[in-house]
């Protein structure tokens, strides 16, 4: 059988033959997973959890598909968060009809990623609906991390004027690769998603520096709305400097032709993080240690910590500032 039927979401003996032949393949059967419910050791009295749902349009794109989204997702939510990443549920919804070649290919792909990431996916479900009631697959995942230890942990609250803002690469390449992937402008463009894991050059800046204050991947609603976010959240102004934010010239290219600012374009693998000044090129040095850290730059300052509302500006390339606020309305949806 060559693709999903109604009898794969059943329970009986397709249902078997689904797990058994595609996630138990790639994923492994672990005894934990031998009950309704896994069972684990938790080495940590303090865990973080965080729970998404992945409904990328395209489910391929440049760069990656929707299961390298899923756990690369996940894994970075924890790690930003100043977790070690530990497990990873899945769960599937799965139209009928939807390839079963397709969907090993899915599943190869997030057992490769999970191994890299030193993650285990210990437990899972599967659905099956009626075609036209999912568009081919969406994935949800939670994903449970061991906090650091209080020393390595993320310190928002030590914020303070002249912290430096850092951001591990270019901007805005996988809103411009799923816009792309969707050919419904004809957009021709060897742009790549970024799609990428996070959670190793996080842990080595954790352990290696002290001034970290805090970490975010900025994803949805690109690069301002996150920072927006971060200056609301713990009351400090920042400034950031346009002209150094690296955006690859493709990125800046498709930007200027429909009218978009890649301040606002989704990223699926990149990490803001706000470090003492005196800790930057050090935080930086580690960062283009990894490829996904290798054109790391200092974008912006704290300009005032610990006020009542906090504000984000941008220096322009002309010379002016600029009032940033969160993304308004909707740029590109169904990005991941």
């Amino acid at each position: 059988m060559q693709r999903i039927s109604l009898a794969h979401g059943e329970g009986g003996e397709l249902t078997h033959q689904l797990i058994q032949e595609i996630f138990i393949q790639s994923f492994g059967h672990l005894e934990q997973t031998q009950f309704d419910s896994a069972i684990l050791t938790i080495p940590s009295q303090t865990i973080a959890v965080t729970t998404d749902s992945f409904v990328v349009k395209p489910i391929f794109f440049p760069g990656g598909n929707i299961g390298k989204l899923a756990i690369t997702g996940t894994v970075n939510d924890l790690a930003v968060s100043g977790a070690i990443p530990h497990v990873i549920t899945a769960g599937f919804m799965i139209e009928e009809g939807f390839s079963i070649k397709s969907l090993k290919e899915i599943v190869n792909t997030m057992a490769g990623e999970a191994e890299r990431a030193g993650v285990n996916i210990i437990a899972g479900d599967t659905k099956v609906v009626e075609k036209g009631s999912v568009d081919g697959l969406f994935i949800n995942t939670t994903g449970i991390g061991v906090m650091q230890e209080q020393q390595h942990r993320l310190k928002p609250e030590m914020v303070q004027e002249g912290d430096c803002v850092i951001i591990s690469g270019t901007i805005g390449d996988h809103g411009v690769a799923i816009l792309s992937a969707r050919q419904e402008l004809g957009l021709l463009t060897n742009v790549r998603s970024d799609c990428a894991l996070l959670n190793h050059p996080v842990h080595e800046l954790l352990e290696e520096i002290k001034g970290i204050r805090i970490m975010r991947d900025p994803t949805r609603g690109g690069l301002a709305t996150t920072l927006v976010e971060l200056c609301e959240d713990f009351h400090f102004t920042m400034e950031i400097d346009e002209a150094s934010i690296p955006v690859r010239r493709d990125v800046q290219g498709v930007c200027d032709i429909l009218g978009y600012d890649p301040l606002y374009l989704a990223n699926e693998g990149k990490v803001v993080i706000i470090v003492d000044s005196n800790d930057k090129q050090k935080a930086l040095d580690i960062l283009k240690d990894h490829e996904v850290g290798k054109n790391a730059s200092v974008i912006g300052q704290i300009t005032s910590s610990h006020g009542q509302s906090g504000k984000l500006f941008l220096k322009t390339t002309v010379g002016t500032t600029r009032r940033l606020n969160r993304l308004s309305g909707q740029l590109l949806p169904r990005i991941c």
